[in-house]
């Protein structure tokens, strides 16, 4: 019989693509108002759902702990991931958060872990291959450093076989195999699975699913060390972007091809 597996998955609330990106604030914060649980986090998700699956789901024992750090809207990214299939949430929520670049996100999300694996570590943790708000990739490697657990990045295939973890990473021209024993991190590509939509038997059943909600205070984390305050980066001044200029159009009377090369080069494009 395999050993039950207890994976947490990093979800993150970022604004939807569908609309116009703003920062809000003297701080330059992104404006979060219109946001939706990132579509690069149901990649990540889904693999660990599908591990679980195989080891007989949440009636054995195995665990899905989807894990976000925002504001109070954030809990809506936890919301969606037990809609989809995760077994558990939690919501790190904190004032003090307010404007922590991938350093002190990844400190604060280390602190919640460690508050997590207080009966058991983790198996593994999953991530996605990059917010689609900053679309830094840092956090994933710098909070496997500060758990100091092996990573394994930009997975686009992935097998467990019981403690020993097979990840394919796909270049440009040729494809690396990546083993790490467990317990590890992995972030994974949108190329590793399809992952599956919410139906109503899910969305009734996460009602029941338990969101625990955390503080700084909960998980120990001094709140100098994160925030504006506790970050390595910040946005010092931001400007709109301006608006777009006419095009150039060229009307064909018979050298219309020619025009268009002497466009091209003048922009320096041939």
């Amino acid at each position: 019989m395999e050993e039950t597996l207890k994976i947490i998955v990093l979800v993150k609330h970022v604004p939807d693509a569908q609309f116009d990106r703003h920062l809000t604030g003297t701080a330059n914060t992104t404006d979060r108002s219109e946001s939706i649980l990132s579509e690069l986090d149901e990649y990540p998700l889904e693999a660990a759902l599908q591990l679980i699956e195989a080891r007989g789901g949440e009636a054995a024992g195995n665990r899905v702990i989807a894990l976000s750090m925002g504001p109070a809207g954030a809990v809506n990214a936890v919301k969606k991931s037990l809609q989809i299939g995760a077994t558990e949430g939690v919501h790190l929520s904190d004032e003090a958060l307010a404007g922590s670049d991938a350093a002190a996100t990844s400190l604060a999300l280390a602190g919640a872990i460690r508050h997590l694996e207080a009966d058991g570590p983790a198996d593994l943790i999953f991530a996605g291959m990059a917010s689609t708000d900053g679309e830094t990739s840092l956090v994933p490697a710098q909070l496997a450093e500060r758990l100091d657990r092996p990573q394994v990045t930009f997975a686009s295939a992935l097998e467990l076989d019981g403690r020993r973890l097979t990840a394919r990473r796909d270049g440009g021209s040729h494809a690396d195999t990546i083993e790490a024993t467990l317990p590890a991190l992995v972030s994974v590509t949108d190329q590793i699975n399809s992952p599956r939509y919410p139906n109503f038997k899910g969305i009734m059943a996460a009602k029941k699913k338990t969101i625990t909600t955390l503080t700084l205070a909960d998980i120990g984390v001094d709140p100098a060390l994160v925030g504006r305050s506790g970050s390595w980066t910040t946005v010092e001044t931001a400007e709109a972007r301006p608006p777009r200029t006419a095009g150039t159009i060229i009307t064909d009377e018979g050298d219309a091809g020619i025009k268009l090369v002497e466009f091209l080069a003048a922009q320096k494009l041939l």
